[in-house]
């Protein structure tokens, strides 16, 4: 079981309820410390099946005050306490905290993968897409929809710093998105980096390294 480094379960719960309370002092969600408590345990669950696997973090270890594992923490924590009960408010609540900490758009709506990793949390943003395990984002990237249409991500997807996967993307899995290069409403083939070609066309070209070898314990 995963164990929190600085706090045990009882003052962590409360460490997170009296966030929102200063983030959302209007008196809602009184019952918010008593939810929170409630699913913490599966929140942290789900949170250490991913730390165990970043080769950086050491197994069965939370840093509450590690920017991107607490921002993987609320993230779980609201997509656990949404699919258990619902409570839109509390969640739309852990969202928001999660957006003012760490600079991220993670709806707690969304979908992610048991196992991912976040680079650096400011600037990035998930819509309502597909997403495969093995997932690693850095800094200002998107994953966007584009008329409607979302794109569906495979396993061990990589992108980089400042990358968008915007519209009916079909990207296949192994995929790495160089610096700076935006894949719209195109398919990758898989096991390829992609990288800004001439006229605004991409280029994919075969992979040299696994990336992932680099993150996680796979």
């Amino acid at each position: 079981m995963l164990k929190p480094l600085h706090l045990s379960r009882t003052e962590l719960a409360a460490y997170v309820s009296r966030q929102l309370a200063t983030f959302y002092p209007d008196g809602l969600d009184t019952d918010a410390p008593f939810v929170l408590a409630a699913h913490l345990d599966a929140a942290l669950l789900r949170l250490g099946r991913c730390i165990n696997e970043v080769r950086w973090w050491t197994p069965d270890q939370f840093d509450h005050l590690h920017s991107t594992q607490y921002t993987l923490f609320l993230y779980y924590l609201s997509n656990t306490i949404w699919k258990a009960t619902g409570n839109r408010t509390l969640c739309a609540k852990l969202f928001g905290l999660n957006k003012a900490l760490n600079g991220i758009d993670l709806f707690y709506e969304i979908d992610m993968p048991e196992v991912m990793f976040i680079g650096h949390s400011v600037g990035i943003v998930f819509a309502k897409a597909t997403y495969g395990n093995y997932l690693v984002v850095y800094q200002n990237s998107t994953v966007g929809k584009n008329h409607g249409a979302a794109p569906v991500l495979g396993e061990g997807v990589v992108m980089y710093a400042g990358t968008a996967i915007i519209g009916g993307c079909q990207v296949g899995d192994g995929t790495v998105i160089s610096q700076g290069t935006s894949l719209v409403n195109a398919d990758s083939p898989g096991n390829c980096t992609v990288y800004p070609g001439p006229g605004g066309q991409v280029v994919f070209k075969a992979t040299r390294r696994d990336a992932l070898q680099d993150i996680f314990r796979r």
